[in-house]
């Protein structure tokens, strides 16, 4: 299959993202390694239920990982065959349920594989510049790919924002070459992967530097580090501050937003959105 004969019926980004309101992204972690909820939903059945329930709580998208990539240490890094194991069970019936499914991976044969079972949509922290053959197989099935800015450690001394500009002006261009279309790429600044905290709050504020690149944002800060380094907290006790970090930010230009908190997100969303709506109504 090449870029041109791309798989027939994929997913077009533009019928996943409203110009109206947030595309919402529930997180499903089948891993026990991960950094807030590691471990909870390693049974396939459970995983399928939170599957269930995120869906029926208002998620549009299930973003499924099965290798943990918490950038803090403490990761373990599996092989191709266990990664297929552990989504083995899972993935089919999380794309029988009816919504769009993203693969977490960093292995493009997993990816590859996971498209092949159902699943629609791409999400790789390595923004295709880390196995070189995931920008082909991106291109090849035509799907949807969330290209995250990361990088191997922090480094406090740089300027972050520009940091991901130069990144992401290279993972356009291994897009282009690959042959993915670019109306299917969606950036991620990478809140919490190689940055200091400090440098995790600067990108979110400056969010709307990306939009440079014509491309719908996601954001994904949910329950990250950068959050008890201004309010100490455990990564279960930081659903206020994922909240406001997620509504300055569509504020900022995300299209979507990623979370493990699907009904808080979603009513905090849609509560903004009313107001927004209201302001903007009483103002003409």
């Amino acid at each position: 299959m090449t870029a041109s004969e791309a798989r027939p019926g994929a997913l077009s980004l533009d019928t996943l993202l409203s110009p109206h309101r947030a595309t919402v992204m529930g997180i499903l972690n089948i891993t026990p390694d991960s950094f807030s909820d590691g471990g909870r939903f390693v049974d396939p059945q459970i995983a399928i239920g939170h599957a269930t329930r995120m869906i029926a709580e208002g998620a549009d998208i299930i973003d499924i990982g099965a290798e943990s990539t918490r950038p803090y240490g403490g990761m373990q890094p599996v092989t191709e065959e266990i990664e297929r194991q552990r989504l083995q069970p899972v993935l089919g019936a999380v794309v029988a349920l009816g919504r769009p499914v993203s693969i977490d991976t960093m292995k493009a044969a997993i990816l590859d594989w996971a498209l092949r079972q159902g699943a629609a949509i791409a999400n790789d922290v390595w923004g295709l510049q880390r196995d070189p053959d995931m920008a082909h197989v991106v291109a090849d099935h035509g799907v949807p790919a969330v290209v995250m800015h990361n990088r191997d450690k922090a480094d406090p001394a740089i300027d972050i924002v520009d940091d991901m500009l130069r990144y992401f002006e290279r993972t356009l261009a291994i897009a282009d070459k690959a042959g993915i279309r670019r109306e299917q790429l969606v950036i991620d600044p990478g809140i919490g992967f190689g940055k200091t905290p400090e440098q995790s709050v600067i990108a979110v504020a400056q969010l709307s530097r990306l939009k440079c690149f014509g491309l719908p944002i996601l954001i994904g800060l949910s329950r990250k580090r950068f959050i008890a380094s201004i309010v100490p907290s455990e990564p279960t006790q930081r659903l206020g501050g994922s909240i406001a970090g997620h509504l300055l930010a569509v504020q900022e230009g995300a299209a979507i937003v990623r979370t493990h908190d699907v009904y808080e997100t979603v009513q905090a969303l849609r509560v903004a959105e009313a107001i927004a709506k209201a302001r903007t109504g009483s103002a003409t």
